[in-house]
């Protein structure tokens, strides 16, 4: 038996709308975990027709730490203005703010990264394990492993979210795409520091 508890309880957890959390409790026999993993699998799907969308509208967030020596300026974007002024949409935008003035990102995604960049990288790395010793296909690993470590610490939406280590960026974005209904796209940010 579903009752009004279970549905404010996943209601207040995921921000999905009442009838689909009671879908998801009738499909899991009551189960709320259960029903949680069916509105995340229901949000991917969701997710996956929503990013081919143009993102149009959306607002410049900007962020001052309060010694006034860091900041963020961020342009991050949506589908309607009516969801570029939801309070979902603008929390959005400031956690990515201080993401950012935190974790100081250089780029907003791998694919972003430049291959020189990359390469000087790997000359480091390569250089570094030349005197290990180690078999070349271990050495190999090693410099794959830590390649694939740097690229997830400077591009922001690899990041692992500062206030919840379960999730990077790129799910805090989706979890918010799956409340609003809409396509995000983060397009460009600047991070000042003194």
């Amino acid at each position: 038996m579903i009752t009004i508890d279970q549905i404010k309880q996943l209601r207040e957890e995921t921000g999905v709308s009442p009838t689909e959390i009671k879908k998801a409790l009738e499909q899991s026999d009551g189960d709320v975990n259960k029903a949680k993993e069916l509105l995340r699998i229901w949000g991917q799907k969701v997710l996956s027709k929503k990013t081919s969308r143009e993102t149009k509208s959306g607002l410049i967030e900007t962020y001052l730490h309060s010694n006034a020596k860091a900041g963020v300026l961020l342009d991050i974007r949506c589908e309607t203005d009516f969801v570029a002024k939801s309070p979902d949409f603008k929390n959005l935008a400031h956690e990515i703010c201080l993401q950012i003035v935190s974790m100081k990102p250089l780029f907003v995604k791998e694919e972003d990264i430049p291959q020189e960049f990359l390469d000087g990288e790997l000359k480091i790395y390569t250089e570094q394990a030349a005197g290990s010793g180690k078999p070349e296909k271990i050495v190999a690993q090693i410099i794959e492993g830590k390649l694939k470590k740097y690229k997830d610490e400077i591009s922001l939406l690899s990041q692992t979210w500062i206030k919840d280590d379960s999730k990077t960026i790129k799910n805090l974005i989706e979890d918010t795409v799956a409340k609003v209904g809409e396509n995000i796209e983060i397009k460009r940010f600047a991070r000042f520091e003194i």
